[in-house]
């Protein structure tokens, strides 16, 4: 029997025993340089990645900027509210947690249906509201459930508020919930860090235009949260800065005064101080709550503003294109001066209509006006005296001249969106047609430009400032909003200077020719009755805008379809020595300048220029005329 050694047991021993040693001391060696790598080398980054569990950074929203007008009246101001607000990223199941919320606070459909297209339309964001404006009540009882609730709090918002409702909604516009698009324009103007926490953006109007300045700038404060995310105590601060505030050259009450005028009927007025450009009241009729958009407009008043056939949601002034009818008549009378087609005294003989080409283009007044000269063409507003006048300017004359009082071109006025209109030439006929059939310009085409009928299609607001030009003897303001911006931590005003676009250049003695006859159409004309009696003389121009043809039949208001009826029109100036204001009116089928738009006018002249407040709106007057 062969026994085993002791010697080599012991030694085998030792060899395990020492290869096991040396695999402990290479495994501690490991966790010794894992731990100089975390806690030496790494430990700048750790330390931040603690610190940023410990400490939230949360953006304060800025207060947004107020809109006031001229007299310091506040137009748009914001309140503070308690809003109930999910963190998507920190709650699992959504649905799960808003019925849960629901058994507690009062959440209706549409808040959840809000909250998931909020969602959907989101690229960034810490929390969204579910629930806004709670009450103290509402407040408390989630409080004392929050445990419940991971991921979800209360935060104080701020809310944009519009203390008139539909008052002045078309100039100041509305803000609503931040989309892609409006990232967009952020990114685009480099605003991220700044925009972090806002859910609001302007959409249209002065709140669009002037978003980057009304926004302010964002603060942020260091909090120290718990293991569930919420805060137990504020490290450091940074406030907010607020917007900018906006003064505007508006005045808010001659603003009610035309809204007051108008009534139910649909239209626009646009008035302007000729020697600034500044805009004294910008009114399109019907108007909307901007207050409806501030949390998201709910579905039925969504549909009920975009499905009504009054069109609430269209800024008539600045969008609806519409020919200037026989407003147009005293621009092509100075052309005409300007050119030397015609002499003041120059006199034609109108026996009711004017044939061209096989076709026979009516006078408004059956019989005619008799021999016409300048002067009682624009106070009678004599068609057949421009019907022959634009057959001897020719079309391209036309359009060039008008070019110059900014027909057919955006103003620049300072809200977005403004449409162009058509001032119609030869050129402008080969762009706009596709078929070289279409392009061709025709003669006859030319005789009803003359009366500012045919392709002729403008804004309000370019009646308005082709009116103010023409009061303001050829010198041409952009028409602006804003009078001055403050900022609202030093105080310090930056003034909108008036910025004159040109001068034409036109003789004083044909502007003066012009402006006589504008007197006229006020005194003996087609204004004549809704200026008798004025403490002032106000010079002006009476249009009917014709919106279906008839073919050359004659057509009588009273048996038309409302639709259908002509458009009113009215340009004006006061006092026409030395003018105050300029303005244009226009009624949508309102029938006749005379007796639907000048009536406004009148009750505009007589608060701005005397102070006195109409007592009901504006009747039209029962006689027709142009």
């Amino acid at each position: 029997m062969e026994f085993a050694n002791p010697q080599e047991g012991i030694e085998r021993f030792r060899r395990r025993l020492g290869v096991a040693a040396l695999f402990v001391l290479f495994c501690f060696g490991l966790l010794i340089l894992r731990f100089i790598w975390l806690q030496i080398v790494q430990y700048d980054y750790y330390q931040t990645r603690a610190e940023d569990n410990r400490i939230s950074l949360v953006p304060i929203v800025p207060n947004r900027g107020l809109i006031v007008d001229r007299n310091g009246e506040v137009l748009a101001r914001n309140y503070s509210a308690y809003t109930l607000e999910i963190a998507p990223s920190k709650v699992r199941d959504l649905d799960a947690v808003i019925d849960g919320l629901s058994r507690i606070i009062d959440i209706q459909p549409k808040d959840r249906k809000r909250f998931y297209k909020m969602l959907d339309e989101s690229r960034n964001f810490d929390t969204l509201p579910i629930r806004n404006r709670l009450t103290d009540e509402e407040v408390a009882k989630f409080t004392a459930y929050r445990y419940r609730f991971p991921g979800v709090e209360i935060k104080a918002r701020l809310f944009r508020q519009y203390p008139y409702g539909a008052f002045a909604s078309h100039l100041l516009g509305y803000i609503g919930r931040v989309t892609d698009r409006d990232l967009d324009k952020i990114e685009d103007q480099d605003q991220e860090d700044n925009y972090r926490g806002t859910l609001h953006f302007g959409k249209t109007g002065l709140e669009q235009h002037y978003e980057f300045e009304l926004h302010g700038t964002t603060g942020f404060e260091q909090v120290e949260v718990d293991a569930g995310g919420r805060a137990v105590r504020s490290l450091a601060r940074i406030a907010p800065i607020a917007g900018n505030n906006l003064t505007l050259t508006v005045d808010a009450r001659l603003q009610q005064v035309v809204e007051k005028a108008f009534g139910d009927r649909r239209g626009a007025l646009v008035a302007i101080d000729p020697a600034t450009g500044g805009i004294l009241a910008l009114v399109s009729m019907p108007n909307y709550d901007p207050n409806l958009f501030v949390d998201g407009i709910d579905p039925g008043n969504w549909e009920m503003l975009n499905t009504s056939p009054d069109k609430p949601m269209v800024n008539r002034a600045l969008n609806g294109a519409y020919p200037p009818g026989s407003t147009f008549k005293p621009y092509m009378a100075l052309a005409a001066l300007e050119l030397g087609k015609r002499r003041p005294e120059q006199a034609i003989h109108d026996p009711g209509f004017f044939n061209f080409g096989g076709h026979q283009f009516r006078d408004d007044k059956k019989g005619g006006h008799g021999y016409v000269d300048m002067y009682t063409s624009i106070v009678q507003s004599c068609d057949t005296y421009y019907y022959m006048l634009a057959n001897d300017m020719g079309i391209d004359n036309i359009s060039s001249f008008m070019a110059q009082f900014g027909f057919g071109q955006p103003t620049g006025v300072d809200i977005d969106g403004e449409s162009r209109g058509v001032l119609p030439s030869q050129a402008w006929k080969r762009q706009r047609f596709k078929r070289p059939e279409q392009q061709k310009w025709y003669a006859g085409e030319t005789i009803s430009i003359g009366i500012g009928q045919g392709y002729n299609a403008y804004t309000p607001i370019q009646l308005a400032q082709a009116i103010a030009t023409l009061a303001n003897n050829g010198v041409m303001y952009r028409p602006h909003l804003v009078k001055y911006i403050t900022d609202t931590r030093t105080g310090k005003q930056t003034v909108i200077e008036p910025t004159p676009i040109r001068t034409i250049a036109l003789k004083p003695e044909n502007i003066e020719i012009i402006k006589r006859a504008l007197v006229g159409v006020n005194k003996e004309g087609t204004g004549a009755r809704a200026f008798a009696g004025a403490e002032y003389v106000a010079a002006g121009k009476t249009g009917t805008a014709q919106v279906f043809s008839y073919k050359g039949a004659e057509h009588k208001t009273e048996h038309m379809q409302a639709n259908l009826r002509d458009h009113a029109l009215y340009i004006a100036f006061a006092p026409a020595d030395a003018p105050r204001i300029a303005l244009a009116v226009l009624v949508e089928n309102g029938g006749f300048g005379a007796q639907a738009a000048a009536p406004i006018a009148r009750q505009v002249f007589d608060y701005y220029l005397l102070g006195k407040l109409p007592k009901e709106p504006a009747k039209a007057d029962e006689d027709g005329g142009d």
